[in-house]
């Protein structure tokens, strides 16, 4: 019973596609059987395939002119009705694909479309328009992920994505970021980087969606890096445990920056240098791949226009260390230049 039901409302309220098929039909069928009927008297070479072949071509508008009708009745029964039905479905069908583009675009503004991507980076939360664009600017950096980056905001309070997001080809999934739903339409578990804004900058309770945030995309995608910003520098501990890669507590930072500008002014414009990947020089964290001293590989690094700062070993963070100090193949090192460091193979 509810497959009669369905198709009833099938036949009853058909789809415009099937309206205009069924149309196009009906009119190829009159046209073809009509000028065979009155030309193919008086021209006896012509078949169907001809007629199939003159109503087409008239349809489309096309006109090649090869095959037309001679006879009174051809032209002005035929001929006439299949021109000004070509021109009608022209424009129905011209209509209707202008139509679906607007509704495909207004959904893809709205955020309402799944994606169809993989290998992207999926940005959870919108604080802001600035601050978004500013992450999405850095992400497109060659230096980063290059300027052809795909880039999918999701966001449960965003209306519409911003025309300034939508020009540099960042793509919107409306929902909560916490459900599943949300997170299989922004193919979360093909994204090769997830970064978590604070929905709120200066509120604590912002890292209770944060988080679980954190737990919901490690349950979907437990292979993707996860970067998340927090609050309170109390909440880290629990991003970590939550399963985040990186966590960055703006609060943190921004004392640390304050504190240091403050005795030592100059310092935040060197920061933001070093930091940014829009311009002028950079961190980089390399592995070393064997083993050296530290004098050693200072010396690789300069032949690469590097300038070595210290290492990275396990979670621990070691600067300015002895010329003598011995470094292991796992380690990695910390130091300054305009683009990334070539490998640091075994003849540097």
């Amino acid at each position: 019973m509810p497959l009669f039901v369905r198709l009833y409302g099938f036949l009853k309220d058909p789809p415009s596609f099937m309206r205009v098929v069924a149309l196009l039909i009906a009119v190829a069928a009159y046209g073809t059987t009509g000028f065979i009927y009155f030309e193919g008297a008086a021209r006896p070479e012509l078949g169907y395939a001809d007629g199939l072949w003159w109503t087409l071509a008239t349809l489309t508008t096309v006109g090649y002119g090869d095959i037309s009708p001679t006879t009174f009745a051809g032209r002005y029964v035929i001929a006439a009705p299949v021109m000004l039905f070509g021109i009608g479905i022209l424009g129905y069908v011209l209509s209707l694909a202008a139509t679906r583009l607007v509704e495909f675009k207004s959904r893809e503004l709205m955020g309402l479309s799944s994606m169809n991507l993989e290998g992207h980076v999926v940005i959870l939360n919108y604080p802001s328009e600035g601050k978004v664009e500013r992450v999405c600017d850095e992400l497109r950096h060659p230096n980063a992920y290059g300027p052809h980056a795909k880039i999918v905001v999701v966001d449960e309070d965003l209306l519409q994505l911003p025309p300034a997001l939508n020009d540099i080809g960042v793509r919107f999934v409306k929902g909560n970021p916490t459900r599943d739903e949300t997170l299989a339409r922004a193919r979360v578990g093909d994204a090769a980087l997830v970064i978590i804004l604070a929905k709120r900058p200066g509120d604590a309770h912002s890292d209770d969606l944060s988080l679980s945030a954190v737990l919901q995309v490690e349950t979907t995608n437990r292979g993707v890096r996860t970067v998340v910003e927090c609050v309170d520098p109390s909440s880290i501990s629990l991003m970590r445990k939550a399963g985040a890669d990186s966590v960055v507590c703006t609060a943190t930072m921004a004392s640390h920056l304050l504190t240091t500008e403050a005795t030592h002014p100059g310092v935040q414009d060197v920061v933001d240098e070093l930091l940014t990947s829009l311009r002028g020089q950079k961190f980089f964290i390399t592995p070393v791949g064997r083993t050296m001293t530290f004098a050693e590989l200072r010396l690789a690094c300069e032949k690469r226009r590097h300038i070595a700062l210290g290492l990275r070993r396990g979670g621990e963070t070691l600067l300015n260390v002895e010329a003598s100090f011995d470094v292991a193949a796992d380690d990695s090192v910390v130091s300054i230049g305009l683009v990334p460091m070539p490998a640091l193979d075994a003849d540097a």
